[in-house]
């Protein structure tokens, strides 16, 4: 099976540029195969990993519903069950040394579980041809209530230099024992702050089973490659972020 690392926090805390730079740890040092999982509605792992989306979970899921609807003829006779597995095989991106899949927007009222369903589901079938999996939660505590978190080796609970973002990472450590999820490690990294600001924050989560790892300090560079477009994989091997974020994994003794 694979080692499994999930990432949860409030929204504009920089997550989703902590996770694809987790793929990018895993890809560099690990030298095996990832696979990430966006499972945010808003999806944008792709634009921070450098890689375009041809087809969601979400899309799937409505053009399913329709197939069924209109008793149109499946290819060769597959069940439903089997042209949906065919085609979220279909659906996984490749790229340079790690592959995504994609919840994406569903269309419709009262979508977001199934397609929640559907995304825990595959992830737990893909997940034993992959020696790595990063999936990127949506913002707040929803994922952990539908269950797409769980059977998870580290949690990285992502905050900003913030009183908010802190409290957030602290309810989302309590939903994780009221809900009894299968979760070893749960991690803090407070993003783009400054020593001072950490040293005050991390008093907030004494007492609390959380591993406080390090701060990551804000880069000048991120906001140069958003403005311009480029990924965040792609930021220089020098620059604060990386070498930051590859610091706590190193601390962490990922197998």
């Amino acid at each position: 099976m694979a080692y499994v690392i999930a990432l949860s926090g409030k929204g504009g805390t920089g997550k989703t540029t902590i996770a694809g730079l987790t793929v990018r740890y895993l890809v560099e040092k690990k030298r095996k195969a990832v696979l990430a999982v966006d499972a945010d509605s808003n999806s944008c792992l792709n634009e921070a990993l450098g890689v375009d989306v041809h087809a969601t979970i979400g899309k799937l899921r409505e053009e399913s519903l329709a197939t069924i609807r209109s008793g149109a003829e499946r290819p060769g006779g597959m069940s439903m069950e089997q042209l949906f597995d065919y085609q979220v095989q279909q659906a996984i991106i490749e790229s340079r040394g790690f592959d995504l899949l994609v919840m994406g927007r569903p269309e419709g009222a009262g979508c977001y579980c199934a397609a929640n369903n559907i995304i825990r589901r595959y992830t737990d079938k893909l997940s034993e041809k992959y020696p790595y999996v990063v999936i990127d939660n949506e913002a707040g505590m929803e994922h952990l209530s539908r269950r797409t978190t769980h059977k998870v080796d580290l949690m990285l609970m992502v905050s900003d230099p913030t009183y908010k973002g802190v409290m957030t990472a602290k309810r989302i450590n309590s939903l994780i024992d009221e809900l009894s999820l299968d979760i070893d490690r749960r991690v803090l990294i407070i993003n783009r702050t400054k020593e001072e600001e950490f040293l005050k924050l991390r008093e907030l989560i004494a007492g609390e089973k959380i591993e406080l790892v390090s701060s990551i300090p804000q880069d000048e560079r991120i906001f140069e490659f958003d403005l311009e477009g480029k990924p965040v994989f792609e930021l220089p091997a020098d620059s604060k972020a990386v070498t930051s974020v590859f610091n706590v994994f190193d601390s962490l003794n990922i197998p």
